[in-house]
């Protein structure tokens, strides 16, 4: 009887739990629609449409994860990003980011730079100590993203956009950068593409 008793109230206990908001909260959310409107920009197969646009695929989980907190909370504008990621739940928001970290870096198979460029860019690299952060192989970690491979496009207008103070959510770049004359920038951008 003891054991009819506890097992129905284990049963019950269960049932509710289930039912409660907070057990709502911590499941996947459908992303489905969601994915389709993000590979409208950034690519069925991880390659942007746009070149000033940023790859997604294979890019940091918990970088994607802050970028899209930032957008929703206007630390950083996009006419584009700013709304659709003011509308994601922290789950779908947290959903999206994983499902792009787990897709693999896609091939992008830009053009190598000259010499001249390459050298300028290793320069700039040294005088930012960009690996400290980036590592060495300038794919990054967790909230520090990959540059290598990234569009040469991307990487010129972010590192731009940094140094004028036009994105808000990296001060410590906005800083760095401004010590750059644009010319190191778009030399970096083109020699970060092709690593």
């Amino acid at each position: 009887m003891k054991r009819a008793l506890f097992s129905a109230l284990a049963a019950g206990l269960l049932l509710c739990l289930a039912q409660s908001p907070a057990a709502a909260q911590t499941a996947t959310p459908n992303i489905a629609e969601k994915l389709q409107l993000c590979t409208g920009c950034h690519g069925e197969g991880g390659l942007p449409v746009n070149p000033d646009m940023p790859i997604i695929w294979g890019q940091n989980y918990y970088y994607l994860y802050v970028q899209l907190k930032d957008y929703a909370a206007g630390r950083r504008q996009n006419e584009v990003m700013t709304p659709i990621a003011a509308e994601l739940s922290k789950e779908e928001q947290q959903a999206l980011a994983k499902h792009f970290a787990e897709q693999p870096w896609p091939r992008t198979g830009f053009p190598a730079v000259e010499a001249a460029i390459s050298q300028q860019a290793q320069r700039a690299m040294t005088a930012g100590a960009c690996t400290e952060c980036h590592l060495a192989n300038l794919r990054g970690r967790s909230g520090i993203p990959r540059v290598s491979g990234q569009q040469p496009a991307y990487l010129e207008k972010t590192m731009l956009e940094l140094k004028n103070k036009v994105r808000q959510n990296a001060p410590a770049k906005s800083s760095l950068f401004a010590t750059f004359p644009d010319e190191d920038l778009k030399a970096l951008a083109a020699y970060l593409a092709t690593r």
